[in-house]
């Protein structure tokens, strides 16, 4: 006789197995804990990790300069800028091309602002070539139209450049112009035969279209699409083969006439319009920062630059951000200090206190909070000015005279009182909290055990209140470093915290690029600190009651 055996499955009431019910039992729970902590977790997002992201993708990005001068950018890869000399004719060319395209967009002072944060002066001289590259060509315009006058007429070019396709779809809105004229398409033949005069031609059409709502049929292209013309003919002799009728007969004469064409060098055009275009200076610059994602703003935030030669310093009377970044750290230092000094008695007091008198004084404490920061900021500027209530006070009382009145105001020591005070709550509630769950019993205990007073709180009740001293600390000094207002307004010049030029760079200059890189390197100097702290004290140390 043999025994057999069967494996029983459990299962639930309704026959499921029960394994399988609690897991799913278990998804359930953990897909509404998830649910209810989504809202907090898209909060955080998109309020935190967002602009973090977004502020390092800034601090990077160089888009303008490739998206701006991109013919530019492909014909400076040949120059060599070592050589101390201006690029050649062929870069200046494509300059032309680009920038006239640049100035129709009004994108030319943007990219002017970006290189001055480079170089300074690079802003006025595409500013002042702006105004003037519309007529760069005009030589070219004039011989074309002399020789034919058809060269004058709109038609002539966007029947050159526009596809068969193009050409009807356009014809047929003429006749009955209902919604926008169909967008502008180059014909594959007029590209393969004049490739540079159609691209600029294509964007003269585009732009035409979408920014000024006018017809290429009606408008005649810019002047530089005339030189585009000429140095596609020169170069393609046989361009009219492409075409056919009117058209191939038009570029078969402008093609045998050409190469007998006044010219005139568009690099001396430009070094006309600002001699800074002959500064191989400059070209390095636009050549460094040609690419779309760049060191240069972090190297700005630490006093370097970049070069065509690599990294350097930069010269000494140009070198602030580190000393603010110390300026920084070192005042916040001093000011959380200053907070733990006056907040511990205060703590102490109020947590031993009874709890009538203790909320009395704890409403005292409260009471900045319920004051406008501004309110509050400019009272310190009245109490501390070498007029103000202080110092009237010390040269009543006789502690200083009249003519030796305390310099109190835009300088440090505003900064680290008037902050002081700002931030003081912040450094007594973590301690009181704490400092209120410790059991006086433990200090009659010491005393009891023989300890006298000084040795019984040094021994037994500080090390008991360290965990508040340290949430305090970690409270106060964050919000310290990242403060701009207060320090704006007392500090002066050597008050000010690198957060200031943060926000002059964000709301004055708009160089955002440079802001981003210093709030960078500020969110990293903190973590870094914070990492320290950790290893020093203990995250896990730091309580708040």
């Amino acid at each position: 006789m043999s025994d057999t055996t069967s494996d029983q499955v459990l299962t639930t009431q309704d026959g499921k197995p029960l394994k399988a019910a609690l897991a799913r039992a278990l998804r359930r729970e953990k897909l509404r804990s998830f649910l209810l902590i989504a809202p907090l977790l898209i909060f955080v997002l998109i309020t935190f990790v967002a602009p973090i992201i977004d502020m390092l993708f800034r601090s990077v990005e160089n888009e303008i300069v490739s998206e701006t001068l991109p013919r530019t950018v492909v014909a400076l890869e040949e120059w060599d800028e070592a050589s101390g000399q201006a690029p050649g004719e062929d870069v200046y060319n494509a300059l032309l091309y680009d920038l006239i395209i640049a100035v129709e967009n009004k994108r030319h002072t943007q990219l002017g602002t970006r290189l001055n944060y480079e170089q300074t002066g690079l802003s006025s001289m595409f500013r002042r070539t702006g105004r003037r590259v519309d007529d760069f060509g005009e030589v070219y315009a004039d011989q074309l139209i002399d020789l034919n006058a058809a060269w004058k007429e709109p038609v002539t070019w966007a029947t050159m450049f526009g596809t068969p396709e193009w050409i009807s779809a356009q014809e047929t809105w003429a006749a009955n112009p209902s919604g926008p004229e169909p967008a502008f398409v180059v014909s594959d033949a007029a590209r393969n035969a004049l490739p540079v005069t159609a691209d600029l031609y294509g964007a003269f059409a585009r732009f035409i279209q979408t920014e000024d709502s006018d017809s290429p049929m009606e408008e005649d292209p810019w002047v530089p699409v005339y030189r585009a013309l000429y140095q596609d003919l020169i170069a393609n002799p046989d361009a009219a083969s492409a075409f056919s009728g009117e058209t191939a007969t038009l570029v078969g004469q402008a093609a045998a006439a050409a190469p007998n064409f006044e010219t005139v060098s568009i690099k001396e055009l430009f070094i006309d319009a600002d001699d800074d275009w002959g500064s191989a200076e400059n070209w390095a610059v636009i050549k460094t920062f040609a690419p779309k994602f760049t060191s240069g703003y972090f190297l700005s935030a630490a006093d370097a630059q970049l070069t065509p030669t690599g990294v350097e310093l930069k010269p000494e009377d140009e070198r602030i951000y580190l000393y603010l970044f110390y300026r920084t750290l070192l005042l916040s230092i001093m000011i959380t200090v200053s907070c733990l000094l006056l907040g511990y008695p205060i703590a102490f007091l109020l947590a031993a206190l009874p709890l009538r008198y203790s909320n009395l004084l704890l409403i005292l404490v409260l009471l900045p909070f319920w004051t406008s920061l501004l309110v509050r900021t400019s009272a310190w500027k009245v109490l501390l000015q070498q007029q103000g209530v202080i110092n009237d006070f010390l040269v009543w009382i006789g502690i200083i005279g009249d003519a030796n009145r305390l310099v109190m105001i835009n300088n440090q020591t505003g900064t680290i009182i008037a902050m002081t005070h700002i931030l003081l709550p912040f450094m007594i509630l973590p301690l009181y909290s704490v400092m209120k769950t410790i059991s006086p019993s433990y200090v009659r205990a010491a005393k009891s055990l023989g300890a006298n007073d000084w040795t019984a709180f040094w021994r037994v009740y500080f090390p008991q209140s360290i965990p508040g001293i340290g949430a305090g600390a970690i409270l106060v000094f964050i919000l310290s470093i990242g403060y701009y207002i207060t320090p704006e307004l007392v500090g002066g010049t050597s008050g000010i915290f690198i957060s200031n030029r943060i926000a002059f760079h964000i709301s004055s200059s708009l160089n955002w690029g440079l802001a981003a890189a210093l709030g960078t390197l500020l969110l990293v100097a903190v973590l870094l600190l914070f990492m320290v702290y950790d290893r020093i004290v203990g995250i896990d140390n730091v309580k708040l009651g």
